[in-house]
């Protein structure tokens, strides 16, 4: 039991047993400190600052940094929609611009009126234009002078229905405006005065089925283009070897160049001779066009950007084509497109002709009866 110290007064006594400043702190501290409840109504307040962002020191940097971020991801997406938009727009017509044109669809009297479904009269022509001396001899193309038809197709894109790949041989015997009876590629002839206007006004005429593009290409274009798809691949049931045509190749599949293929689709050195040239022709297009629009062309710029070059420097077509006509042809000839010709009744030889193809009436008029009425040509009307 303490004792108060003799005398002393209690305000003194109390003085010196009150406990030290850092003593009251420490058991301050271990009691925590006192907090005052807000009223009921009232919400708790936010300390200033709180919930602005990590770093914020109240000067505006946060924000300034913000900004730039919005700005640099605008940036980004006007340089993506640049380069998806713009530079292929741009691409595409200078493409078109390279194409050749020529007046081939020409307004006559007595031309089929326009017709449903599409049609795409498809012509490759011996044109050495673009060739060195030394490629015509590696080619085996000789060096004739002017341009004649080596190839005569015209694709069919009904309204409905599979398109059709229709060879027309060169040696068909019709009638030619200004001309007379002859052998229908005479009608593209130079030497003649011929041409594509003439050409495609003698096949409406001879068929009665209206024309809506030209596409032309030769000799120099082709192993271009067939080159810059890196080959394509043909499977020949029998060996063929052609010195004019500068071709030895054996039978079964194997991957052809330009300079090989040149020589595939102008060979005649067969049992059918040109009979078997157009039903070649047609493969070999057709197989061509689908390696040229296979994903492992388009998606490799490798591939695609000369194909484009070579492509849009050698074909021509009419004045009112465009690009846009040849993509389309080339999407209708990845739709698995039936192949045939027009159906031979005979091949005679006339004075002053020689061999020529005569077409089966009653066949080739069915054909031509379905294509002016844009439908599906019918079996019983193809020709092998």
């Amino acid at each position: 039991m303490f004792r108060r110290p003799p005398g002393g007064a209690p305000d003194e006594i109390e003085k010196l047993y009150r406990p030290r400043r850092s003593e009251q702190r420490s058991a301050a501290g271990r009691q925590g400190p006192t907090r005052r409840m807000p009223p009921i109504d009232e919400p708790p307040r936010r300390p200033s600052g709180a919930g602005r962002g990590r770093g914020y020191d109240g000067s505006g940097r946060a924000r300034r940094i913000r900004e730039q971020r919005r700005r640099r991801r605008r940036t980004v997406l006007i340089l993506l929609l640049v380069v998806l938009l713009v530079l292929p727009t741009v691409f595409y017509f200078w493409a078109d611009s390279r194409l050749q044109r020529v007046q081939a669809l020409e307004k006559y009297e007595g031309q089929p009126e326009d017709q449903p479904g599409e049609t795409y009269m498809i012509v490759g022509s011996d044109s050495r234009d673009g060739l060195t001396e030394e490629e015509m001899q590696q080619y085996g193309t000789g060096d004739a002078a002017g341009k004649r038809t080596d190839t005569i197709m015209v694709l069919y894109v009904p309204e409905t229905g599979k398109p059709s790949i229709i060879s027309v041989p060169r040696d068909s015997y019709v009638d030619i405006p200004g001309v007379g009876q002859n052998k229908i590629n005479a009608a593209f002839a130079e030497a003649l005065g011929g041409g594509p206007t003439l050409l495609v006004q003698t096949f409406e005429q001879a068929s009665g089925v209206h024309i809506d593009h030209y596409v032309e290409v030769g000799f120099s274009g082709f192993v271009g283009i067939v080159d810059a798809v890196g080959g394509v691949e043909m499977c020949p049931e029998q060996a063929i070897q052609d010195p004019k045509a500068d071709l030895d190749i054996e039978a079964g599949c194997q991957e052809m160049d330009g300079e090989t293929a040149l020589g595939y689709v102008r060979t005649r050195a067969t049992p059918r001779a040109d009979l078997d040239r157009i039903q070649r022709q047609r493969e070999f297009f057709s197989a061509l066009i689908s390696k040229a629009t296979a994903p492992s062309t388009l998606l490799n710029p490798f591939r695609s950007v000369p194909l484009v070059t070579e492509g849009t420097d050698t074909f021509v077509v009419d004045e009112g084509d465009h690009l846009s006509d040849l993509i389309g042809m080339a999407l209708a000839m990845r739709e698995d497109p039936a192949t045939t010709a027009v159906p031979v009744g005979s091949t005679p030889t006339i004075a002053g002709a020689g061999s020529v193809v005569l077409w089966d009436e009653a066949r080739s008029a069915e054909m031509f009866d379905a294509m002016q009425q844009g439908q599906p040509i019918p079996e019983s009307a193809m020709q092998e």
